[in-house]
């Protein structure tokens, strides 16, 4: 049965398990989003937790948004997928454009209803994520020169990641009536240096794997520098991470697991350098997405569980 003959419903079934799988992709934004919630209240030193009704809805909205994310790089990406990969869902005509721009905004209404039904207070830092996510799908009306100075590109976009965080934290501070603490700018900042330190992961390749068209930051700087400079993107990551775990009074302990952490991490990249393999850069990439994990659970979300349980 061809594309063409699928109803949309198994078309976008197919479609999110190849550019935006549902389970998977919830399960991290949801520790996500506990973490910036935990690490809020206990940088405020407040007890307990945040409503739970109001943390099911925060969690809807912040997996609905990475996901217009998705949506709105598979328009800025349209004339490069169709150019040099067909093999995924939009060129290969599983499902349209057009189609997807109305999944948006339907996905898009139904944030908005929900917010000013449930969660009113919370609108006007919706509306800050949805801005800059329209400048990134107009790539800040400079589409050419991004292109032209790919970090710049991708460190421009990569603010999405801690302007959802604000939004992730504000059911904590914004629902109560109260103002974002100075501790949250750590934690801000390790969203941001997570996210690149998956773009680096993902995009590690070796000689045989590089697609013409795609760029990869082994193809940028070599299998060495690539990797290299993904280790050092971990190791900020992680200082940064240990400045939050200071600023929110955490113990010692914080320090070591933080290190070990990173060694655990780095391991993979460490072999990726001694010996190039396909198998090496799917480790990285596994690597990454550990990490990422492992930051936002130790910062907020076992600290909190651990307040649950005393």
């Amino acid at each position: 049965m061809s594309a063409e003959d699928k109803s949309f419903l198994k078309r976008f079934w197919i479609y999110q398990k190849e550019r935006f799988p549902f389970l998977a992709h919830g399960l991290m934004i949801g520790a996500f989003t506990f973490s910036a919630v935990s690490y809020s209240r206990i940088c405020r030193g407040v007890e307990g937790f945040i409503n739970w009704s109001d943390f099911v809805i925060g969690i809807f909205a912040t997996v609905t948004l990475f996901f217009l994310v998705r949506i709105f790089d598979e328009f800025k990406d349209r004339e490069d997928d169709a150019r040099y990969r067909q093999y995924l869902p939009v060129p290969r005509g599983l499902i349209s454009l057009k189609e997807l721009k109305y999944v948006g905004l339907f996905v898009g209404l139904i944030q908005i209803a929900t917010i000013l039904i449930f969660q009113v207070e919370m609108i006007w830092l919706y509306l800050m994520v949805l801005a800059y996510l329209l400048l990134m799908g107009f790539e800040f009306f400079v589409p050419k020169w991004l292109k032209a100075h790919h970090l710049v590109y991708i460190t421009s976009h990569m603010f999405i990641i801690p302007l959802i965080d604000v939004y992730a934290s504000g059911l904590d501070w914004r629902l109560e009536g109260s103002e974002p603490h100075w501790g949250l700018a750590w934690f801000f900042a390790v969203s941001y240096m997570n996210g690149l330190v998956l773009e680096f992961g993902r995009k590690i390749r070796t000689p045989e794997t590089e697609e013409e068209g795609v760029t990869s930051y082994t193809g940028l700087y070599g299998a060495k520098g690539g990797v290299i400079a993904w280790l050092a993107l971990m190791f900020c990551t992680m200082l940064l991470a240990m400045g939050a775990a200071w600023y929110a009074n955490y113990s010692n302990v914080a320090y070591l697991v933080f290190g070990a952490f990173f060694l655990l991490c780095a391991l993979p990249g460490m072999v990726f350098l001694r010996r190039v393999s396909i198998r090496g850069s799917k480790q990285i990439e596994y690597a990454s997405a550990l990490w990422t994990a492992l930051m936002y659970l130790a910062l907020g979300g076992v600290p909190m569980l651990i307040s649950f349980w005393s």
